[in-house]
């Protein structure tokens, strides 16, 4: 066709394109689906490539997709037309694919929790659920077939006796001609049938016949359709349950009909099944909800159950909670939380628990006390020695000084020898004053307790160990205004003296150490940083060990007692902070944690 025509006018937004020819009412989705009437796209533009936003398109086309014929209502994605706006926002949503089967079991798996996970509680109380619901549903289905099987045994011997005593009354000869009713005898019952199917038609029965009756009212005759489905249901002699058309399930039982001693055709009685049904899909619906009502009731009655048993249990595991959260590492230790005797009956498995849960605990409280005088017995030891050492060392140090001022000459050797003892005297007067001083914070001896300003504390330190180390290069970072915390000044200042000790016996000269405060929440941070070589990894476990020695990775320029770390974390221990440690090659931090005022 080569006739043209205007599109009828655009909505605001669109533009209005006149078209060489009509468009068709399906618009083709590629080339190869234009008719041959249709002139192939104009020169430069490929149907088949993508065209740039803004020429000859909508500029609300999506990147990837066209618009065939100029026609900015119409975008083409991936082949299939289109509508550009909302409408085609839409149609993806539906296509967009959901879940598979296989994702959405895998997030139901993932829901429920495993089963190693669900408490004692549960398990028991599922366990019973399941145990009674199998028992329960295994005796409902076996009372269900063993009352099926005995109506349906009763309705076969109401069959037999019906059909000897019907064949008995004849002398095994029926004449199925008219009978006072107009129709065949009777079948069993209110509700029976009695039907005849000739094999051989006679002249008084040449055909079919039968009656049904329902309710005592009287009989009723098979129609032809009924009398067919008894014919084709292949009966032989033996009861079964047949569908009848309008009559629904029958119990039939047949037997053969003669003739002066020859079968002439088949004799069919039956009795309808619809009661016997009924009762067995009552006894299947009361079987059902006596089930349920099992279920709910074992569910309930089960829950508080093993809730009371193992209340024992509950109060064992509330037992172990309290001693868990005792300090149990230092000090004495009064361990008084014991299993109530009620619960500790041996008789029963939970009594056995708490019986041996009390006899480990009466273990543990000895070997604590026995600990703890042991370590009683140490500490006083180190405290005694440590005091009577102080004097003989007094002493010493006096006479090597008193060498000192001698006037006479003294020999070379001599002198050398004295300021040796006076140097190794000074050492062990140290070491002493060390022991001394963590024994009696071992003890629990209380410190001072007056309002000390670390700024202040920290840069007298600094200027000491500058004075001590001044190969070394010591910075200072501290706030603006003051920090202040409770606690022993004296104590404070040799723990921060120590931490600069350390840095400076233990990194080499031209090393950068920074000491910074910084209040931080409910703490003051006191932080001593070093560019040194660092700790090695198998040290830092027990650096702050008593006699904890570094090796020679650390530089140890310098004699060391091994105890300036453990008085640094014992002070701060004792006023109720705690001391860290980040050390790796060129970074090596230690922070003193102390309460803020």
């Amino acid at each position: 066709m080569s006739s043209s025509r205007r599109p009828e006018a655009a909505p605001p937004g669109d533009t209005e394109v006149d078209l060489p020819v009509e468009v068709p009412a399906e618009v083709p989705a590629t080339r190869a689906d234009l008719p041959e009437s249709v002139p192939a796209p104009m020169p430069g533009l490929d149907a088949s490539a993508p065209e740039p936003s803004g020429v000859g398109f909508s500029d609300d086309t999506e990147p990837g997709t066209r618009s065939p014929f100029g026609d900015p209502r119409v975008v083409l994605r991936d082949g299939v037309p289109a509508a550009a706006g909302p409408a085609t926002e839409a149609a993806d949503a539906v296509h967009e694919p959901g879940p598979t089967l296989r994702e959405r079991l895998a997030e139901a798996r993932g829901r429920v929790r495993p089963l190693s996970t669900w408490t004692l509680r549960a398990k028991l109380v599922a366990s019973m659920l399941i145990l009674f619901t199998v028992i329960g549903a295994a005796t409902g289905a076996f009372t269900v077939v063993a009352l099926s099987r005995q109506l349906t045994s009763q309705v076969d011997d109401q069959l037999h006796t019906s059909m000897g005593r019907l064949m008995s009354d004849r002398g095994g000869i029926i004449d199925f001609g008219t009978q006072p009713d107009g129709g065949p005898p009777r079948g069993p019952g209110d509700e029976g049938l009695l039907a005849y199917l000739p094999s051989t038609p006679t002249s008084s029965l040449p055909k079919a016949i039968g009656k049904v009756s329902s309710g005592g009212q009287r009989p009723v005759a098979l129609t032809a359709t009924q009398l067919s489905a008894l014919d084709s249901a292949g009966l032989r002699g033996e009861a079964s349950n047949i569908q009848i058309p309008g009559l629904g399930s029958y119990r039939v039982q047949t037997t053969t009909v003669t003739a002066n001693n020859v079968p002439i055709g088949v004799l069919v009685i039956g009795l309808p099944m619809d009661p016997t049904e009924r009762t067995i899909q009552q006894m299947v619906l009361v079987a059902v909800m006596t089930l349920g009502a099992g279920i709910i009731l074992v569910a309930v009655l089960g829950t508080w159950l093993v809730r009371r048993n193992l209340e024992p249990l509950s109060r064992l595991a509330a037992t172990a909670t309290k001693v868990s959260r005792m300090p149990l590492d230092t000090g004495k230790v009064a361990l008084a939380e014991r299993v109530d005797p009620a619960d500790t009956d041996t008789r029963t498995e939970v009594g056995q628990v708490g019986a041996a849960f009390n006899e480990m605990l009466d273990h543990v409280d000895e070997a604590l006390n026995a600990r703890h005088q042991s370590e009683q017995r140490v500490r006083q030891f180190v405290a005694d020695a440590s005091h009577e050492l102080r004097t003989p060392l007094a002493s010493i140090k006096g006479y090597a000084e008193i060498s000192r001022r001698e006037p006479n000459p003294v020999p070379q050797s001599v002198t050398h020898a004295m300021g040796r003892i006076e140097s190794e005297a000074n050492r062990m007067s140290s070491l002493v004053e060390d022991l001394l001083l963590l024994a009696r914070l071992d003890a629990g001896r209380p410190l001072d307790d007056a309002p000390v300003d670390v700024s202040m504390l920290v840069i007298n330190a600094v200027s000491d160990a500058h004075a001590a180390a001044p190969e070394h290069r010591w910075d200072l970072d501290l706030p603006p205004e003051p920090v202040e915390v409770r606690g022993d000044a004296a104590r404070l200042h040799q723990v921060v003296a120590n931490l600069l000790a350390n840095a400076r016996t233990h990194t080499p000269e031209g090393t950068r150490v920074t000491t910074s405060v910084r209040p931080e929440g409910d703490w003051v941070r006191v932080a001593v940083h070093d560019d040194g070589p660092g700790i090695p990894d198998s040290l830092q476990p027990n650096v702050f060990e008593r006699f904890a020695r570094g090796d020679d990775a650390r530089n140890r320029a310098g004699g060391s007692t091994g105890l300036g770390l453990s008085i640094v974390a014992a002070v701060s221990k004792a006023h109720g902070g705690r001391v860290e440690m980040d050390s790796r090659p060129g970074d090596t931090t230690f922070s003193l944690m102390l309460p803020a005022t």
